[in-house]
């Protein structure tokens, strides 16, 4: 069977729609993979991107170890199942299957075997005379599953195959196409709006809205673990409860503050991931707790040792297992909205009979369920593993003290905070490495995929690092930090920034058209302040076939990987560039150099980095970089093109 690779495929389309944007993920043989979200998202588009009925505008497709970009859609293996059915009305269910069979020549009695095993498969053996018209839904979405299945293709793509079904259908459906999965030991992908199908379906789900990735994972962590607000209310029935809250912290204890003034408190070892600058009582956030993990406590009031937020219940659902309580916060109905995200609230439990329109009650969160994101990017505020922890330092001579310790400053931050003596470093846990510069104790750690996160003790509050399966908790972990990837202000305003791994260098793009031994040869281009570096000839016709002619009139960003840049020997062509400054980080030391202009005439060209050792003392150099290591993207459109 198959693999598929997908790396960075967007679908642009001619008035300038982005329907699918820089999409990628690697599926694995005989995995089950599901593309979830609203109508108008991209996933039906980008379903027949890799069918090879939509063409790629940029990105790389792969099945299995063959690019397939320009390849014709009967020539890629895949067989595809669609929302209609696409049934020939005139041709009987035998004919239908074994229609795409007899198009490729084979012989007949093949045909015969593989049409009878796979109606036997699917439970339609004795329907093979009869014509579409004469058969159910359900039994004519067999037939096309069927007319998939006899192909034996390494790749099967399901788009919204059960959305014409009724409930009670589409359910029975369900099963039957993961047991058809299991059976078969191949690839699927399938393409759905109904978070059920994807929930009780897929082996993994990609979530998509506006044509962006929101998020890939198990059905279980995007239930558990959302990346963001909107994978938290699209995953879940009913959907999950959002309220617009602060926190305060005090000491170990962290209270939740909502709208109407009700509270609800939480250990701060539960919160701990969240950055102290939401936990001061001032700073909106939203609170999201899914109608499940919500306890109802009747009677108007709490018990001393509870916690729970009051509401007014609105309407009941009595679904027999279970009871869905609708609720607006306070004890006043007051005006009715169809919709009023904070202030409504949905309870889903199995005990509530005595529940009534009109009663006012206590819902308790599950402290161990609890979510929350930040009110603006919406992105959530618990990550598994926290995106940086910040810590405040001292700037004194030379010296810098923080979490206990006193280090060397390094020159790098010296300049950027000038007169500050008090500053503050976003360190990313991936920046803690084994050192000798600080030791803090081991609290905890906790295991987040292949990965060990230790909470290390740093006061009243934590400091995550990533660590190897030699540190044990409650021992003590030394360590130094990689400066050069920590962030640094002073006041509120940011000093500097972390050093990418990457360099954006802009330039234009240009071919030659020369013969060599009576045959046409094009060579291509990338064109950077003077230093022309010829392209891939795959990369170059790429970019030819994305913007046409127009290509070589237009700028593009060149990424380079700063450790692929490297001195030009003698008489080696290169970037000519001035050495403006020196940045010694203690862990590293960076030249910032200077390009010529861009523009004739002008002064002041493009500014980048170079890795170099402490006692580098060059005022110019020539630097230069393989067409290997460019990758290109597109300046007027966001997007990377090769």
């Amino acid at each position: 069977m198959a693999n598929l690779k997908l790396s960075h495929i967007y679908k642009v389309y001619d008035n300038g729609h982005k329907a699918v944007n820089d999409f990628s993920i690697d599926i694995a043989d005989q995995e089950f993979i599901v593309f979830v979200g609203p109508s108008g998202c991209g996933k039906s588009t980008t379903l027949r991107m890799i069918a090879g009925l939509e063409t790629i505008t940029a990105g790389d497709l792969f099945i299995g170890d063959t690019l397939v970009n320009d390849m014709e859609p009967k020539d890629r293996d895949i067989a595809m199942v669609f929302q209609s059915y696409a049934l020939y009305p005139h041709m009987t269910v035998y004919e239908n299957m074994a229609f795409g069979l007899r198009n490729r020549k084979m012989p007949e009695n093949e045909i015969r075997e593989r049409v009878q095993k796979a109606a036997k498969m699917l439970d339609i053996e004795d329907y093979l005379q009869r014509k579409p018209k004469e058969m159910s839904g359900g039994q004519r979405q067999r037939v096309a599953l069927g007319r998939a299945l006899v192909r034996d293709p390494k790749v099967f793509l399901l788009d919204e195959p059960l959305s014409n079904l009724d409930a009670k259908l589409r359910a029975a459906m369900r099963t039957e196409i993961t047991a058809l999965h299991k059976s078969l030991k191949t690839t699927f992908i399938y393409v759905t709006h109904d978070q059920v199908e994807a929930m009780t379906m897929g082996t993994r789900i990609v979530v998509m809205k506006n044509g962006y990735v929101q998020q890939i994972d198990t059905p279980m962590n995007l239930y558990h673990e959302p990346y963001n607000k909107f994978v938290a209310g699209f995953i879940g029935t009913p959907q999950m409860n959002f309220f617009n809250v602060s926190l305060k912290r005090e000491k170990e204890t962290v209270t939740i503050i909502f709208q109407n003034g009700d509270t609800v408190q939480l250990p701060y070892e539960r919160v701990s991931k969240i950055h102290s600058r939401y936990l001061n009582g001032d700073t909106q956030v939203v609170f999201g707790i899914r109608p499940e993990h919500l306890a109802l406590k009747k009677g108007g009031q709490l018990q001393k040792d509870e916690a729970g937020v009051k509401f007014i219940v609105t309407n009941v659902e009595r679904l027999g297992n279970e009871t869905i309580i609708y609720g607006k916060l306070g004890d006043q109905l007051g005006d009715f909205t169809m919709k009023d995200e904070g202030d409504s609230i949905i309870v889903k439990t199995t005990d509530a009979d005595d529940i009534r329109i009109g009663d006012v009650v206590f819902a308790e969160p599950n402290q161990n369920r609890v979510h929350f994101f930040d009110a603006e990017t919406e992105v959530t505020l618990m990550n598994r593993i926290p995106p940086y922890n910040t810590v405040e330092a001292l700037k004194k001579v030379g010296v810098m003290e923080l979490l206990g310790s006193r280090v060397a400053l390094p020159d790098a931050f010296d300049k950027a905070l000038e007169n500050a003596d008090r500053f503050e470093l976003s360190i990313p846990p991936q920046a803690i490495v084994p050192g000798d510069d600080f030791a803090l104790e081991v609290v905890h750690i906790e295991q987040v995929n292949d990965q060990r996160l230790a909470y290390l003790r740093n006061g009243d509050s934590y400091l995550f690092a990533l660590v190897d399966d030699t540190v044990r908790e409650g021992g003590t972990y030394r360590f130094s930090l990689l400066n050069d990837k920590l962030e640094v202000s002073a006041y509120g305003e940011e000093k500097m920034k972390a050093i990418p791994d990457q360099e954006f260098l802009e330039g234009t793009f240009s071919k030659t058209d020369t013969k060599e031994n009576k045959n046409r040869v094009l060579r291509f281009f990338y064109n950077i302040a003077g230093y022309s570096i010829e392209a891939e000839p795959e990369k170059g016709y790429k970019i030819n076939s994305i913007d046409g002619d127009s290509c070589y009139k237009k700028t593009y960003r060149y990424a380079v990987d700063r450790n692929r840049i490297r001195f030009a020997s003698n008489d080696e062509p290169g970037l000519d560039v001035v050495v403006r400054d020196i940045l010694n980080y203690g862990n590293v030391c960076f030249a910032e150099v200077e390009t010529a202009s861009l523009e004739k005439g002008k002064t002041g060209g493009q500014k980048l980095l170079l890795r170099v050792d402490p006692d580098f003392s060059e005022t110019r150099v020539r630097i230069a970089f393989d067409s290997a290591d460019i990758s290109v993207y597109s300046t007027t459109i966001d997007m990377k093109i090769c």
